[in-house]
């Protein structure tokens, strides 16, 4: 039997990424012309992509989606150059993961920041080695809500969602999770936008070293 896969967010589930995705957005806004955004605005925008996250940053001062789009390119350079500098791991992160990969689990990223990015961050932080795959938003002809990014990665590290398991942040996590057939466990420290007890998750975390103790409870065990 396959060892069980723990597929994980990345924004908002391993790392606090606000505070460069922030950054890198406030330096375009102010190339175009735009004062900046605080990391409270910011923080709801984040978990759709890059695109969206854009858009969305150009609107809130008042510009179109042409300009924003225009201005992506640049935006996706600026931040994967400088993608750890403000940000950090949520505590307990890399013991954490180093702990459940001791106790037989197969570990893997679904993220819909690009792949470069998500290479960027995992290898800035040095928590690349600690994951056997990882699939970025643009590594797939879909990405997440679509349960075809996760059920992508599972097929393609030749798992199966009956020995899988997503573990994020959000509403785009729960949805993903629920629409691939597989359990869903959310950290409530993240950028979700609704209210978490609303997804459907089998448990919510308030801190990641919770994790092994909760995939135990639920039987989710390699």
């Amino acid at each position: 039997m396959a060892n069980f896969l723990l597929v994980f967010d990345l924004d908002g589930t391993l790392v606090d990424s606000v505070p460069d995705l922030c950054d890198a957005l406030n330096k375009v806004l102010h190339e175009h012309g735009y004062g900046p955004l605080s990391p409270e605005t910011v923080r709801p925008m984040v978990g759709d992509g890059v695109a969206p996250l854009v858009i969305r940053g150009f609107a809130a001062r008042g510009g179109g989606e042409a300009e924003a789009r225009a201005a992506l390119p640049h935006y996706i350079a600026l931040y994967e150059a400088n993608a750890t500098r403000h940000s950090r791991l949520y505590p307990g992160v890399r013991e954490t993961l180093v702990e459940l990969r001791r106790r037989g689990y197969r570990t893997a990223i679904c993220t819909n920041k690009l792949q470069g990015a998500t290479m960027a961050v995992l290898r800035g932080f040095a928590i690349d080695g600690l994951f056997d795959g990882v699939a970025g938003g643009d590594r797939f002809a879909v990405r997440k809500p679509d349960p075809g990014h996760l059920t992508g990665l599972v097929d393609e590290l030749g798992g199966s969602v009956a020995r899988s398991t997503m573990i994020g942040d959000s509403e785009v996590d729960a949805a993903t999770a629920n629409a691939a057939g597989v359990p869903a466990l959310l950290m409530s420290y993240g950028y979700a936008r609704i209210a978490l007890a609303e997804l459907g998750a089998r448990k919510v975390l308030d801190r990641f070293d919770e994790l092994p103790g909760a995939l135990d409870s639920l039987g989710l065990t390699p």
